[in-house]
Parts: structure tokens; sequence; C-alpha cells
């Protein structure tokens, strides 16, 4: 008889599984079930539609429903599971009742952190992830005048500049000192800044939210923070992803300290025969051990793959991670890998520091664009630990996935000031800034 896996959840990692599954058990028979009306299209994209770059949402879906029948894969669509229960191998499915599992994957994925203020109910609250409801929200948005944006995080970032392109007086508010500070270094984030407020911005920092303030018809009308009122038609609620592991903690699946499920490097779980993939589970960082949750796409989807692959009966295996990270922000791209100054100082751990004010291409060559890199090395070893970059947008993609591989192979500040690299006029420098960022650090180390 053919085992069957049940997998909760229809986005990267719960396709990433599916996927998995059969790639090392063609006989088995896959079961996913989503919430939703639609599976595997990229909700990270969303904002660019609502910035227009993109033309349209369809372009977001990475196949259509029957590519999934093709594939011998049973999407239930619009369908609730409601428990688990690890012991007999079952779960509960709303309209379907319990249905028996040989292998269970949880992919639940993430929610945003409640903002946790009154008049959360209001209309005109926009948490963007659901794409057949960013189409509906795609037409609200066509109305507005006046915008907030609550929290600079990846997604605020996003939707700021989304807004603003279409012509919405956009106001960013947000309780630390500077934008993406989990992430990023306010030296990396002044000059994007700078560029919001160019592009007509209007920045809250060090402002907390208190209220969605509404009018008698209960639609927002405004929010009230620590410095003032700001008037709003739309509010767009940006929070912190956190994990969406009801299901998991009601069925004695062990969480971790971020609320993610605690997994192996199989993206086992605590409980026999059942994986986890995706934001729903943290993974340890590959430097300082800290658990990591709500990473990327790409991330949740190279768990989903080694999740479905060893339910499947292969053996594949998900390392500790090092974490490229990238996004445009304003009129710059920002990336880095590992972590950058404010974490390493949040966390003690003492760094050499080499910077570097580059360029993406020949000096002279047309459409030349700045390259700003600083990487963080251990010291006396110098070996590469962190690395944050701003640029105008060639390469720092490219970069941050380079040293997130250096960091992870134990490259040295040395072997980054001695590498090659490509010169063409078109491409590339003659002095890439990662070799002079790199120079520049060996010789700060040697002044102490």
């Amino acid at each position: 008889m053919p085992r069957k896996t049940v997998i909760i959840g229809g986005g990267a990692a719960g396709l990433g599984s599916a996927g998995g599954v059969k790639a090392a058990d063609p006989s088995a028979e896959v079961v996913v079930y989503t919430q939703f009306e639609d599976v595997a299209y990229s909700p990270c994209g969303i904002p660019y539609v609502h910035g227009g770059e993109i033309p349209d949402f369809e372009r977001l879906f990475l196949a259509g429903k029957q590519a999934y029948v093709d594939a011998g894969i049973d999407v239930h669509y619009e369908t609730e599971v409601t428990a688990i229960d690890t012991a007999a191998k079952t779960v509960t499915v709303a309209g379907e009742g319990t249905v028996s599992y040989d292998n269970l994957i949880i992919a639940t994925g993430w929610n945003y952190a409640d903002p946790g203020v009154p008049g959360g109910d209001l209309e005109g609250l926009y948490y963007v992830k659901n794409i057949r409801k960013a189409m509906e929200w795609d037409k609200v948005i066509a109305e507005t005048k006046k915008a907030v944006i609550v929290e600079a995080g990846p997604l605020g970032l996003e939707m700021v500049s989304a807004l603003v392109h279409r012509g919405i007086e956009t106001h960013l508010i947000d309780p630390n000192p500077y934008a993406l500070a989990m992430m990023a270094d306010p030296d990396i984030m002044a000059p994007v800044e700078e560029s919001w407020r160019e592009m007509g911005a209007h920045l809250h920092f060090n402002t907390t939210l208190e209220a969605f303030l509404g009018d008698d018809n209960g639609k927002v009308r405004a929010v009230k923070t620590s410095e003032g009122e700001i008037d709003a038609d739309l509010v767009v609620i940006a929070t912190h992803k956190t994990p969406n592991n009801a299901l998991a903690e009601a069925a004695g699946i062990k969480l971790g300290s971020t609320g993610g499920i605690i997994v192996d490097e199989r993206m086992k779980t605590s409980a026999p025969n059942v994986w986890a993939a995706g934001d729903a589970v943290e993974i340890p960082h590959g430097l300082t051990r800290t658990p990591l949750q709500g990473l990327t796409g790409s991330h949740a989807y190279a768990q989903g793959k080694t999740a479905g692959t060893n339910a499947g009966g292969g053996n594949r295996a998900y390392s500790a991670v090092y974490v490229p990270w990238g996004t445009p922000a304003g009129k710059w791209v920002i990336g880095g890998a590992s972590f950058g100054e404010t974490t390493a100082t949040a966390l003690g751990i003492p760094y050499v520091k080499g910077e570097a004010q580059g360029i993406s291409r020949a000096r002279y060559y047309p459409g030349v664009q700045p390259v700003r890199v600083k990487l963080l090395a251990e010291p006396g070893t110098l070996r590469l630990i962190g690395a944050q970059m701003v640029g105008g947008g060639e390469g720092i993609k490219e970069r941050a996935d380079f040293l997130a591989q250096a960091i992870r192979f134990g490259m040295t500040l040395h072997d980054l000031s001695t590498m090659e690299n490509v010169y063409s006029p078109a491409i590339g420098a003659l002095n890439e800034p990662i070799v002079v960022a790199a120079t520049n650090g060996v010789a700060e180390s040697k002044k102490g």
C-alpha cells in the first residue's frame, strides 16, 4: 500500500514538502490542506504589484491548480485542519472528519503579531498576505489619499515604496530609532531613509502605536501614536512575523524560545512521524546557534524539500543558516549576511570592521552605481562573521549570497583581501568593494 503523507499548509514550505515526498517516493499518497483559495504563489511579490512594478497579480502564481493534480498532489483548498493527534496518527479536518496519516508535515506558516491596541477591528486595516484579499485591497489603494504603515520591517519597507509610487501620502511609524532595526545597522539605513524623504514619505521613528481611531461607520480615520494623531484612509499592518503554531502546541509538539517548532537537521519534530518546515519552525544561526524564526521564502522552500524528502523515505539534511538577505528600499538596495554591528553588539560578540565605498562597474561606464560594503570579522583569526551593504542595486544580492558562503566555510579577511574578481567595464569595477573592505579590515586589525 502507498504511504500517505498529510501536509498542513500550502505555501513555499508546504508545496516544497509535497514535491520532496513525491521525488523520494513517487508512489506516495500526498494530501495538502490549505485554508486559502490558492497554493504556491509569492506573497513577497504583492507589494510590487501594489507599487506598479509588477503589472498584475496573476504573475505571482507559480503554477495552475491542474499542475498539482498532474503531479499526483491532492490539494484541499479552503479547508482547515483543526487538530492533530500524534498518538493516533490522525488529523481532524473541518468538513472531512478524522483523516489518518503515515507521515505528517506541519507547514502552517506565520501570522502578523497582534498590534495589541484598541481599534483592531476597524475596517481599513490591511494585513498583506493573502493574494485574493490583496487583489481587493489594490482597489482600495487606488482610492486612498493618506496611509500609515505600522512598523519598518521588511514588508513595511516594501510598502513604503509601493504606496509612495501610487502617489499616496505615506507615513511610517516604528518604535525603533531607524528602519529595519532588527536586521540592519543605522549607517546602512541612513541613505534609504533619506531617499524615502526625497520621495515624499513621512517617517516617524521612536514612535509608539497607541490606537486605531475610527469614524461613525467603523472605518479607520486616524492612527493615534505617542507623537500625536496621523490621519489615514488605510493602515498597513507590517508587524513582525510570529509562528502559526496553535495546532502543534495543542498536539504537544515541542516549541522553542521563538515560538517556532523545534526540529533537527532532517526537519523532524519531537513527535514520531511528524516533520515541520518554514515559518512555523526555528533554525539555529550557524555562528551563534541562536534560534531564528521567520526567514525567507527560499529558506522555507529548502526546509520543505528536506522535510518532504525525509518523510518520503529519502535522506536529506538542512544546515544551520547564515541568512543572506537583501531588498530594494527607497532608491537603494540593501543586503547582508549573518549579522551586522547592532546585533553583534547586542550579543556581546567582539569584532574587527572593514569598510569600503566602491562602485558597481567601471567609473566611466554609463549607469555606474555606488556600492558600500561593511565586513565584520573575529578578532585575531579575522574569520568573517558578518556583512552588510547598501548600493544602487547592481550586485548586492550576489555579494550577499557569496558572503554568506564565505562565513559558512570560515573564510577570513586575508582570504577576501586577496580574492580574484571579474573586471569588465560594463559589469565589474577594477577594485571589487569586498576586496577593498577586507583589505581595510586587515589594516584596522593591525592598529590594535
